[in-house]
């Protein structure tokens, strides 16, 4: 339950950056996307519960269903050229920086004990040392395969990592679908064709 509740929090958090998440892609250059008119889902999912299906699975399924059919891709249970999966994780990182950091001179020229300079001249800085930050973010990934089912090989993947934050969303089947739209829209083919599109915004 743990699992899944983080898988949740990933993907309300990487759809409310107001940044937007990163993303990047990668595909197999060997691959032949022509090839690729079909589409299908894996069995189970790292979404899933021991016993059942999630909702945030059927979330996943249905945005991707969306992404697969608007680029002409056809869905079938039986022999899919291209199998989709899709994943979602934390890990914890540690972020260190260093800053110069100064001490004050004493060529203030105030009254007092340095009072003989008059203010003729200013100050100065001293102790130049680093002091060193450590800080811990926790990171989220979402994860989109597709996999020539034929091959059992990666064709192409899509990613989108995000710095979580306190920030949260009441609709986790919009945020699902905002996730999945900006990770495909990295992918540049249609079904049954090699050329590639602009992915440019």
């Amino acid at each position: 339950m743990k699992n899944i509740f983080l898988i949740i929090l990933t993907t309300l958090l990487l759809a409310a950056c107001s940044s937007g998440p990163d993303l990047r892609s990668d595909s197999d250059p060997a691959a032949d996307f022509s090839q690729f008119k079909t589409y299908g889902f894996f069995d189970e999912y790292s979404t899933d519960e021991k016993h059942y299906t999630t909702l945030v699975t059927q979330y996943f399924k249905d945005a991707l269903r969306a992404e697969m059919n608007g680029r002409g891709y056809v869905y079938t249970s039986q022999n899919p050229d291209l199998l989709v999966n899709f994943n979602a994780n934390f890990s914890e990182k540690l972020k260190v920086s260093s800053s110069p950091s100064y001490g004050v001179g004493v060529g203030m020229g105030y009254p007092g004990y340095y009072g003989y300079r008059g203010g003729h001249y200013g100050t100065y800085a001293s102790y130049n040392y680093n002091t060193t930050n450590v800080s811990q973010y926790t990171e989220g990934t979402v994860n989109i395969d597709l996999v020539d089912a034929g091959k059992k090989q990666l064709a192409w993947e899509g990613v989108a990592v995000g710095r979580v934050n306190e920030k949260k969303i009441a609709d986790l089947q919009n945020a699902v679908s905002r996730t999945v739209v900006a990770i495909m829209a990295q992918y540049p083919y249609k079904a049954g064709s090699s050329v590639k599109l602009s992915t440019d915004k």
